[in-house]
């Protein structure tokens, strides 16, 4: 192991250096899928402590129903999210739960 060689990506298109990137790649994709593995096995061990908690929701169900109610009347997304103080990706969120889409 007396060899040290530094990695060196010019640019260039040479077989060395496609394989060792393609060889980094595919090790960093495994680690990031492991690494996601246990994150969800962690989260469903607290979740039988019940120690983890979803975020509470940002309209109660009578709010709700009165957003799909008003956006179903042609309210404008823009304005029912300033309204309501939510942005409008997360009206749309609620529109795609109700079963209503605007788009």
């Amino acid at each position: 192991m007396g060899v040290s060689r530094k990695l060196v990506f010019t640019g260039e298109d040479s077989p060395m250096a496609n394989l060792m990137l393609s060889v980094m790649g595919v090790f960093a994709e495994f680690e990031r899928s492991l690494i996601a593995e246990r994150q969800r096995e962690g989260i469903a061990l607290a979740k039988t402590r019940g120690i983890y908690k979803q975020r509470k929701r940002a309209l109660d169900p009578d709010k709700v129903s009165g957003l799909v109610v008003r956006a179903a009347a042609g309210v404008p997304t823009v304005r029912l999210a300033r309204e309501y103080g939510l942005s409008r990706e997360t009206v749309y969120q609620y529109l795609r739960r109700s079963g209503t889409s605007t788009l």
